[in-house]
């Protein structure tokens, strides 16, 4: 798996493993949109067991997302950096993209519902692509209308049909609430009646608890642009892991929905992401399966976004190769 590495002159190349340039590097891959993935919250009404956001951060720091000033600084510097017009960006020595689209995630992002809102806003009067991921628990009528004239896509987690499963991975809240796809189908109805543009997504990661799952119906009752399967990935947690075996055997159970998914194994989810935790960092899954937790960078709005990329660790062909 390739880094992007600083050079002499101050761009940044792709290194192998041994920190030699990799003989693709002079090869540009073309995409048709960088997305960053900016996680606003630790905090979730769930507890998934597999739950991979759990950042170190000092507890005194807030959470950029409370601070409307700084959500403001971090946006608009992501997007003098990011934007597709900025030929100074040393990506573009590798990548080329036509749009960038900022994804806020969590956590659950719409616990901080009315920062969430004016964030959305604000990145889509920027130039932003927007979406959210979120586990749909939040999802009523009035958030739904608030949100969706500016969102692009529509990001929800669902792992399981049954309150059997949903209990055993901890989708439930704390009065033992979880999601019920059928409120789903009602928010998404709600949400393109006032965006008929909008694109919804379904994120499914497949645990011990859910591997035996067979999802086709309701998937098809929902109707995505795209569902996303991945593996429980063992960053700061190995519970809820499974075998190459299970894995494959979900993703062939569900062969008859093969034109809307996209599958996704642990190590095409190396750093191959351009995420950003709650305090303003860049962060990187790694490939050491002996340590858990992730590499970051230096805090982007102190730094900036081009220092804060060089120390965070990035393969600008693994993130190429996710989105081809």
């Amino acid at each position: 798996m390739s880094d992007i590495l600083k050079r002499a002159d101050g761009r940044f190349e792709s290194c192998n493993e041994h920190g030699e340039p990799n003989v693709e590097t002079s090869l540009k891959h073309s995409i048709d949109q960088m997305v960053i993935n900016w996680h606003v919250n630790e905090t979730c009404n769930y507890r998934c067991v597999y739950c991979y956001t759990k950042w170190e951060r000092p507890p005194s720091v807030r959470d950029v997302i409370r601070q409307p000033e700084n959500t403001a600084n971090l946006l608009r510097s992501l997007w003098a950096f990011f934007d597709p017009a900025n030929l100074k960006n040393p990506l573009k020595d590798t990548l080329t993209w036509r749009r960038v689209r900022l994804n806020f995630a969590g956590g659950e992002p719409l616990l901080c519902r009315a920062d969430l809102i004016r964030a959305v806003e604000l990145a889509a009067q920027i130039g932003f692509d927007v979406s959210i991921i979120t586990n749909g628990s939040r999802l009523d009528s009035e958030t739904m209308s608030a949100l969706a004239p500016h969102l692009d896509w529509l990001g929800v987690s669902l792992d399981a049909a049954d309150m059997r499963t949903n209990k055993a991975i901890g989708r439930e809240d704390r009065r033992s609430r979880q999601l019920d796809p059928e409120a789903l189908r009602d928010s998404v109805a709600t949400a393109r009646s006032n965006n008929p543009d909008l694109k919804l997504k379904i994120n499914t990661v497949v645990s011990s608890q859910n591997h035996e799952a067979d999802l086709t119906r309701v998937i098809a009752r929902l109707s995505p642009h795209k569902w996303k399967i991945l593996r429980a990935l063992p960053m700061t947690t190995t519970a809820g892991m499974v075998t190459d075996e299970q894995f494959r055997a979900f993703v062939h159970r569900h062969r008859s929905l093969t034109d809307t998914i996209r599958v996704e194994d642990n190590a095409d989810m190396l750093k191959s992401y351009l995420m950003i935790e709650p305090k303003g960092r860049f962060f990187q899954n790694h490939n050491d399966t002996l340590k858990e937790g992730y590499r970051y960078s230096r805090p982007i709005l102190d730094v900036g976004p081009g220092a804060a990329l060089e120390s965070a660790g990035f393969s600008a062909f693994g993130f190429a190769n996710r989105y081809r």
